[in-house]
């Protein structure tokens, strides 16, 4: 029987190349957007290689669209084997400079969406006894980064979140947790972060400038001198997504590239995958 998956945020990068490379490799994929507008190139594509890809509308940050489109597929299918819970907006501004907007926002779209994604899928994947949650969250989900902290908090959240999940649901009800940890990716979630850090025309202000100008020459060095790469493409971290949904035993945490392990490396030396973590939080209280 084929397996269906539902992906978020799919009008650009790494959602929409999981569309794609999900629908080529015989999976039904239910690709979700917040602004269907966006999704012309998407419909290009399923056309000229005729994809197994239904387009609905779905906006994280609201509980009705999410609702509305898990109840669609349900109504289709009588069922959601795998959610992929990769919407999300990059951001990079100082606490003091961040609206209480933006703080609210940047919260709302990379921890509240997968929450409520999360809860809205787990009826089906409990009554069926199997299913697959894989989020993306980041390398900021495990190492706090200079002027990311808003958005690192909000994938520190994620992966408390879905390690906390993973401690009882994988076992009872056989539902796999994954969180997927990029390091950079070359998409427009990279403009999308830099067009929010601008504060009055200039990325930072006052004290903070020399600051984040550092920070920018640093991240431009990395870029370019590093020995390994740096920056991913969409379609290489798909396929990272792809493999842990084809893995019988997939891994609380992975990393997709050397990059990205070496980065995270003080933090996940001892339990790479995290997996020793679980079991021992499971023995623990259950």
């Amino acid at each position: 029987m084929t397996k269906n998956v539902l992906i978020t945020g799919t009008s650009t990068g790494v959602g929409f190349e999981s569309a794609i490379l999900f629908a080529k490799n015989n999976y039904k994929v239910y690709a979700t957007m917040r602004n269907l507008k966006k999704s012309e190139l998407l419909k290009q594509k399923i056309k000229e290689e005729n994809l197994n890809i239904e387009i609905l509308p779905l906006d994280v940050t609201k509980i009705d669209s999410i609702e509305l489109a898990v109840k669609t597929i349900i109504e289709k299918d009588g069922k959601i084997d795998v959610l992929v819970n990769n919407a999300g907006a990059g951001f990079a501004k100082t606490t003091e400079q961040a609206t209480e907007q933006e703080i609210r926002w940047v919260t709302d779209v990379n921890y509240h969406g997968v929450v409520f994604c999360t809860q809205a899928v787990l009826p089906y994947m409990r009554k069926q006894k199997s299913g697959q949650i894989i989020s993306i969250t980041s390398v900021g989900g495990l190492v706090g980064q200079p002027f990311n902290e808003l958005y690192c908090g909000a994938k520190f959240a994620v992966e408390g979140f879905m390690e906390g999940l993973a401690t009882y649901v994988s076992d009872a009800f056989n539902i796999k947790i994954t969180c997927v940890e990029p390091g950079g990716i070359a998409t427009e979630f990279m403009t999308s972060a830099i067009e929010k850090t601008a504060v009055e025309g200039q990325f930072a202000t006052g004290e903070y400038l020399p600051i984040f100008e550092r920070y920018m020459a640093g991240n431009q060095n990395r870029a370019t001198e590093s020995k390994e790469q740096v920056y991913q493409t969409g379609l290489e971290v798909a396929e990272v997504i792809l493999d842990i949904t084809e893995n019988e035993n997939p891994p609380l945490r992975i990393r997709t590239s050397k990059w990205a392990e070496d980065f995270c490396e003080l933090k996940t030396k001892a339990d790479p995958d995290g997996t020793k973590l679980v079991k021992q939080i499971t023995d623990s209280f259950l």
